[in-house]
């Protein structure tokens, strides 16, 4: 072989080498799992802000969620401001902790991308994914988050879309209030293997 295959060779190999680090690094299970595990729903923040790079990592998540035939249907409304943070918290009986909180998400459907006839209501399986992504994101990012349901509430989706101008077509499904956690808080152990059927329905090992 010449010094130039050689070295063409030579640098695949590094090059492979690296390509696999990564994709080990970024195929973590045990630190996956460790996120997952670790989750808690956190309503009390500390006054420290969230900064503008956290915030993009956790909206890039949620929008890397699966979603039927890809429609992503969905849109993200950012709230730092403290008098929208009040009014959320005011209208919403279930996300009283935004007004003490320094962000706040909102995720919404958006109609217009959304599957025709029965398939419409895909949506709603589709933003509680992009949804849950931007909770283990805050989690990762030592923040702390919970998730404040909206949608099916009528009147608390009314209640949202006006404080936000939101318009028709765009349906609040959840405020996400996101903030530095005061305090610890523990995880819950949930798991129940009889919350789980092996090959048909109240077959148990």
């Amino acid at each position: 072989m010449t010094y130039l295959t050689i070295t063409l060779a030579a640098l695949l190999v590094v090059v492979s080498a690296l390509l696999f680090q990564s994709c080990k690094r970024v195929i973590n299970e045990p630190a996956v799992n460790e996120c997952i595990m670790t989750r808690v729903s956190v309503r009390a923040y500390t006054a420290d802000k969230v900064s503008e790079t956290q915030i993009e990592k956790m909206l890039r998540a949620g929008m890397a969620a699966p979603s039927a035939v890809n429609k992503q249907p969905w849109h993200f409304i950012v709230v730092t401001e403290q008098v929208q943070l009040d009014a959320l918290a005011e209208v919403t009986p279930n996300a009283k902790m935004a007004a003490a909180a320094p962000l706040a998400i909102v995720v919404c459907g958006d109609m217009s991308k959304t599957l025709e006839g029965e398939a419409r209501d895909f949506w709603i399986q589709d933003c509680s994914a992009a949804t849950q992504n931007i909770l283990l994101e805050a989690h990762a990012l030592g923040l702390g988050a919970v998730w404040t349901g909206t949608w099916p509430a009528l009147e608390r989706c009314a209640a949202v879309a006006q404080v936000l101008d939101i318009p028709e077509g765009i349906v609040p499904f959840a405020t996400i209030v996101i903030g530095h956690p005061a305090g610890e808080n523990k995880p819950k152990d949930k798991w129940n293997p009889r919350n789980v059927s092996w090959e048909k329905y109240g077959v148990q090992k």
